[in-house]
């Protein structure tokens, strides 16, 4: 499955923006820019968690913004902006980086510092 989207400006949901979103099921691509194009990546692998949020004015013209959370170095969140069909692009998004993950067999874990710690729980640990 493929989808195809393009950031909108917020007035009537109207694609005044030279940005477009391509969700596959291997990677997000942002592609922004007019006389200099810029192109970005993400692998679904590394995309760790997906955030949806719609204010009022994207709620009246039925868009939405999603946030990826990822593992990139160079691209920690990635924000796709106004964008139409925002709901079931999010659980794509969703499902999809979990399929890859278990493809892969690549392992999500969280890096805990000895200073996050209480005293309490460093006794437990030990």
């Amino acid at each position: 499955m493929k989808f195809v989207e393009r950031k909108r400006i917020k007035f009537f949901g109207l694609p005044f923006s030279f940005t477009k979103y391509t969700i596959t099921d291997e990677k997000l691509t942002i592609t922004s820019g007019f006389l200099s194009i810029t192109e970005d990546d993400a692998f679904m692998y590394k995309i760790q968690d997906v955030r949806l949020t719609r204010s009022l004015g994207e709620r009246i013209f039925k868009l939405g913004t999603i946030t990826c959370y990822t593992g990139d170095t160079t691209h920690p969140e990635l924000v796709l902006q106004h964008i139409r069909n925002s709901g079931p692009i999010k659980d794509f998004i969703l499902e999809s980086s979990e399929e890859a993950r278990r493809k892969r067999r690549a392992l999500h874990t969280l890096s805990i510092d000895a200073e996050d710690l209480d005293e309490a729980e460093l006794v437990d640990i030990k």
